[in-house]
């Protein structure tokens, strides 16, 4: 091994372990956050990160391979990819929260625990949010650090120590290779700022099918509506075992709601009209991005949130990348490729995607009011096909989970 090439030791973390799983989790609803506060106050956000700009920059991150990007992002041809990873970090202003996660002899180091794909299409501009779940065991290829060290690839590792091994930008080359999807931007986000976003909008509307009763989280709700903000809001979306299955792919099905309802709200004139409120998001997430070179433009992300001003909610579209069991340790799961290219192919087209799956009591939510998935309803009593459907709607494999902007889904709670 050459003096510049260094391996990383980490302290793999399943969801299936009995301590709970680390809040990095946390993090995708940050960085979605960040997205929809400048979808929502472009004007206000300029502001903010013209002001902040210097900040942004000095944290900002080269990516491996980077094309050269034009000016205006209208003129990127298919659209454009954000990575948005989830950082699980002991910050000292927040580990109080997290007992043994930041006590323990797991304490220490980094691991990017929530991995985002964001794809935003052209005309007609769509949403697709795919979530890559940490414990997938995946190719880790070779990358370069931002000290310009070189990490050699690794043939199977879960994708939560891509971050660990060499950064935002190996988190990046290693989504881009599973996916085979080009990537123009992306950020890395710290877990305290979820509490200071929460608290910032005055917190997030959640429903309960059934109660949850969560002794590792300490969350304990009732069935029915609730709004919750700061530890409460923490302890929502760390639940893992007082949803579904108690598995973290459970989980990811629980905060997709989150995300859904923080998305609507964040657009909604409650907040829009809150100028207060919008320079106050706008500045918690520039104090919790670490973004790469080409997002440290404050003019690229206004035309970004233009971009996504008007998208219907319909075609914003929560996806959970498809995967299969490890044949090697029932506690991984490895890529569904079949299943996975169906959907970069009906990502790629510009479809409206239907999402055909039906949840079960192994999901983290149940779906109380299926909205308007498609333009054009397929009759649920049989079996959705794709051939069979309008050219401009695609009904994903039922092996893909997830819901839409559209849709209203609830926990489904447990007592655990």
């Amino acid at each position: 091994m050459s003096p510049h090439t260094r391996r990383r030791r980490t302290v793999a973390r399943h969801g299936q372990l009995r301590t709970p799983g680390p809040l990095g989790q946390l993090m995708k609803f940050i960085a979605i956050g960040l997205a929809v506060v400048l979808v929502s106050g472009a004007a206000v956000a300029s502001y903010v990160f013209y002001d902040l700009a210097s900040t942004v920059s000095a944290n900002a991150v080269d990516l491996e391979g980077q094309k050269e990007l034009p000016p205006d992002i209208g003129a990127y041809e298919g659209g454009f990819n954000l990575v948005l990873t989830g950082v699980d970090t002991c910050e000292e202003a927040y580990k109080d929260y997290f007992g043994k996660r930041c006590t323990g002899k797991d304490a220490e180091g980094t691991l990017n625990d929530v991995n985002l794909l964001v794809h935003v299409s052209d005309a007609p501009r769509r949403v697709t949010v795919v979530s890559f779940p940490r414990d997938m065991m995946v190719p880790i290829p070779s990358c370069e650090d931002a000290e310009g060290n070189v990490h050699s690839a690794m043939s199977k590792q879960p994708l939560n120590v891509a971050y660990t091994d060499a950064g935002l930008n190996c988190v990046v080359k290693t989504i881009s290779d599973l996916t085979e999807q080009d990537v123009q931007f992306a950020a890395a986000v710290t877990f305290g700022g979820v509490i200071e976003i929460t608290n910032a909008i005055g917190g997030v509307d959640v429903c309960l099918a059934t109660p949850i009763r969560d002794k590792n989280t300490g969350l304990n709700l009732d069935a029915g509506n609730h709004t919750v903000a700061g530890l409460q809001a923490l302890q929502f979306l760390r639940t893992r075992y007082g949803v579904g299955d108690g598995s973290d792919l459970g989980r990811i099905g629980n905060q997709q709601q989150y995300m859904s309802n923080l998305a609507k709200k964040l657009i909604s004139g409650e907040t829009l009209g809150n100028v207060p409120v919008m320079l106050k998001l706008a500045t918690t997430a520039i104090d919790n991005l670490e973004p790469s070179t080409s997002l440290a433009d404050p003019m690229k992300i206004v035309q970004i949130a233009l971009a996504l001003k008007s998208v219907k909610y319909e075609d914003i579209v929560f996806l959970q990348y498809p995967t299969a069991t490890d044949p090697n340790n029932t506690n991984k799961v490895v890529p569904n490729r079949a299943a996975a290219q169906e959907m970069w192919d009906a990502i790629n087209s510009n479809a409206q995607l239907q999402v055909t799956h039906e949840n079960t009591d192994n999901d983290g939510v149940v779906v109380t009011d299926p909205g308007t998935a498609t333009e054009t309803p397929v009759d649920p009593s049989t079996t959705p096909d794709p051939s069979g459907t309008p050219e401009n709607v695609v009904a994903l494999p039922n092996t893909i989970k997830g819901t839409s902007a559209a849709q209203t889904v609830c926990s489904n709670g447990r007592q655990r």
